[in-house]
């Protein structure tokens, strides 16, 4: 299976800045690879990390996402379902194009690492409208 350039245009993207307010927020994806697999798809893993009291956007995925939480706690709040506790030792998973945002409610970093299976040539990452 063959690396894709999506790893690169993931670590140029290494810091996404997100809004909340006034005060612009980082949520750092450390890529860690990118296989052409199942075919139309792609399979992204990056270590995904939020600050203490940090949110991400609202937002979804082409595809579905399955993570394990390595450090730290937080919310998942969906538009669609009640919210998810997220604790370390933890997996969590977001199905295709069901949107999210993730808030550390912990004094630690939040580390998980995850892993999507996405339709190829599409964003990684779809804002909410």
């Amino acid at each position: 299976m063959k690396h894709s350039t999506r790893s690169l245009a993931v670590a140029a993207a290494g810091v996404v800045l997100l809004g909340a307010g006034t005060n612009a927020l980082a949520q750092q994806r450390t890529p860690l690879q990118t296989i052409d697999y199942p075919p139309g798809y792609e399979t992204v893993s990056v270590i995904a990390e939020l600050e203490p009291g940090q949110c991400t956007t609202r937002h979804a995925h082409p595809g579905i996402e399955s993570a394990y939480v390595l450090e730290g706690e937080a919310v998942a709040k969906f538009d669609s379902k009640p919210d998810q506790r997220l604790v370390a030792g933890r997996p969590l998973q977001f199905g295709q194009e069901e949107m999210h945002n993730v808030c550390n409610t912990g004094t630690v970093r939040f580390k998980a690492i995850a892993h999507y299976i996405v339709e190829k040539n599409k964003p990684l990452v779809l804002r909410a409208p």
